[in-house]
């Protein structure tokens, strides 16, 4: 494979071109696009009540000042249309949701704003905040690698990183800052506007100390499509939970930053990346290593997006990898993760504990609109999507007086528990302020099953607790089945304009059940504060402090094979084993390290074997027998 850039990063044009093309929106559709948000916002968002209270802002009333004020306005005297995308994505922006999006109109759509390096945070030894110029994109020999960057455009980089941060809100302070610095060299045009300058001047010191200034010009190019089309009703798309704006800055770094990947994946097949990788048929989606770390050798699975349409083979691919890999420890790094399928998200979780796995409740917010939604899909008439669960509730609000419906989960639970647990070893997981809403929902999951320590390089997760539907798909939930609502209040957008919303709020389970994730997110049990080795040297610090925890943990073992009524056991750090028939108990057996057999009382189609050490349950197995 080459390491040329993609076709689409050597077409880009200068941001000054682009945006010669734009502009074309009427006054009639800019008055449509508002009133479509006033629906969304006013009767799908769930989470505007917590919004109105915990940020003290009113994005309804904003956009009922907007709507007047279009109102005043002719086709002659309009504002020029990036005050209108300013005005509105602003709105939009204020509730600190970032499943709740403007999605920009052509040309905007589709395309990325991007400068030819990716700065990332790090900390020195005296604890001082550095910022380097991590990756840049082949052919640019403008910075390099290791480069300190001072500061942006004249101003304090540590600063420039907060005041952007605060235009592209996230639902904490951690988040912001993370926002803020990706905004900074990458922005995603159908949901971020486009930068006000046309180059940016850069001052920064180069690894031997010598300080130096640089004009960036920004470039603009057609991003990598998404997985999954969202507008139109399957199942991926109802049980959709991501952050366009991190799966869109996802595929454009794959593009900017690893061509190598874009390749893999068309080829298709199993491939690996380095040497050290185990081939993957998703090389997208996981990168599985054995890690060597001053605590001994343990595997690294990256999980970077849940934005799959197959769950199923989804989880099959993260058993087989996780199986490959030693089975001491393994380091679960969902950093910059924004999400995707929450199925998948929560499938994994299963694979990691002996315990049951309770998916997240989802909850609507009582209105007319989704109430009608509801009633139109109770009894499930497409097969894609069964809203039968929240729908009493929905329709007895009236009286009760209940501000959300009952919760309900999206994730099946019979799938979040169908495969039980594969992996026996110590686990921990690896977080950043970028995990958001389906990888905020399994962080939310790994701790409230209590799966292992968690490991932040930031003190908080992105905090999105939200199932996310589009405007194109509200409206296609009242288009099918036949015959069309003729009601409906969701009429079609200019010029793929499109917005996304809240649709279900997620609450907690376990010890923090009925707690929201949305604005909270979930901390980590430890910290790990990222330096200059980790960016230049792959991680190499993180990844021996995430040794330290695994060391901490026992190792344990539980293999099991099944032939006709004779159980084949090897076990390691368990001192009882119980054996079940087709969920009926069939014999218990006090073990040690190594080999053991057990005898059924009768043959089954599924064995599970559950192991103990000192009176808890440690580690289960199923078998087909």
């Amino acid at each position: 494979m080459t390491t040329t850039a993609h076709p689409n990063v050597a077409n880009s044009v200068g941001l000054a071109e682009f945006l010669a093309t734009a502009g074309t929106l009427t006054l009639a559709q800019r008055k449509l696009i508002v009133d479509q948000a006033l629906i969304v916002l006013e009767q799908n968002y769930a989470h505007l009540p917590l919004k109105v209270a915990m940020h003290a802002v009113n994005p309804v009333q904003r956009l009922r000042v907007l709507r007047a004020r279009l109102e005043r306005q002719t086709d002659a005297t309009a504002e020029p249309e990036w005050q209108f995308h300013r005005e509105l994505s602003s709105t939009f922006h204020s509730v600190r949701d970032l499943h709740t999006n403007y999605l920009l109109p052509a040309p905007f759509a589709g395309k990325i704003a991007f400068l030819p390096f990716q700065l990332e945070r790090c900390f020195g030894e005296d604890g001082t905040e550095q910022y380097l110029v991590a990756r840049t994109v082949a052919g640019f020999d403008g910075l390099a690698a290791g480069a300190e960057v001072t500061h942006w455009n004249g101003t304090p980089i540590a600063r420039a990183v907060a005041l952007n941060g605060a235009i592209f809100a996230g639902s904490n302070t951690a988040a912001n800052l993370a926002r803020g610095l990706e905004s900074l060299t990458l922005r995603p045009l159908v949901i971020q506007l486009p930068p006000d300058e046309d180059w940016v001047v850069v001052s920064y010191r180069d690894e031997t100390g010598t300080a130096g200034e640089i004009r960036v010009d920004w470039q603009v190019t057609e991003n990598l499509p998404p997985m999954t089309d969202v507008d139109e009703l399957s199942p991926a798309a109802a049980a959709q939970g991501v952050d366009l704006d991190s799966d869109e800055k996802a595929r454009a770094k794959k593009l900017l930053h690893a061509p190598k990947v874009v390749q893999a994946e068309a080829s298709g097949g199993a491939v690996a990346m380095t040497v050290q990788d185990v081939p993957t048929t998703l090389p997208g989606v996981f990168r599985a290593r054995p890690v060597v770390t001053p605590s001994g050798t343990f595997g690294h699975l990256r999980i970077f997006t849940f934005s799959v349409d197959d769950p199923d083979a989804f989880l099959t691919e993260f058993v087989r990898l996780a199986a490959l890999l030693p089975q001491s420890g393994l380091i679960v790094d969902v950093r910059d993760n924004g999400g995707g399928h929450i199925f998948a998200a929560e499938f994994l979780l299963q694979t990691m504990t002996p315990r049951p796995v309770a998916p997240e409740p989802v909850q609507f917010l009582s209105t007319p609109l989704n109430l009608r939604i509801c009633r139109r899909h109770a009894e499930d008439p497409t097969g894609q999507i069964n809203l039968g669960p929240w729908f009493p509730s929905l329709d007895s609000s009236t009286e009760t007086g209940q501000a959300f419906s009952c919760s309900h989960t999206i994730t099946p639970v019979g799938g979040a528990n169908a495969v039980g647990q594969t992996y026996h070893g110590p686990v921990v997981l690896i977080t950043d302020a970028r995990c958001y809403s389906a990888t905020d929902i399994f962080a939310a999951g790994w701790a409230d099953h209590e799966l292992g320590p968690i490991l932040g390089v930031d003190d908080n997760t992105g905090a999105g607790g939200a199932n996310v539907w589009t405007h194109g798909l509200l409206s296609t939930l009242l288009r099918i089945p036949a015959p069309v609502d003729a009601e409906s209040p969701y009429k079609a957008l200019p010029n793929k304009a499109n917005m996304r919303v809240s649709i279900r709020r997620t609450l907690r389970v376990g010890k923090l059940a009925g707690t929201p994730v949305e604005d909270l997110g979930v901390r980590p049990s430890h910290q790990h504060k990222v330096t200059r080795a980790d960016l230049l040297q792959g991680n190499v610090d993180l990844l021996a402090r995430a040794g330290e925890l695994l060391e901490e943990q026992p190792v344990r073992r539980l293999g099991v094979a099944v032939e006709g009524t004779t159980v084949s056991l090897d076990t390691v750090n368990l001192d009882r084993v119980d054996v079940y028939v087709d969920g009926r108990p069939s014999t218990s057996l006090d073990v040690t390290d190594g080999a053991h057999t057990a005898t059924l009382t009768a043959a089954g189609r599924e064995v599970r074997v559950e192991g103990f050490a000192d009176g808890q349950l440690v580690a289960a197995r199923k078998v087909a027998s």
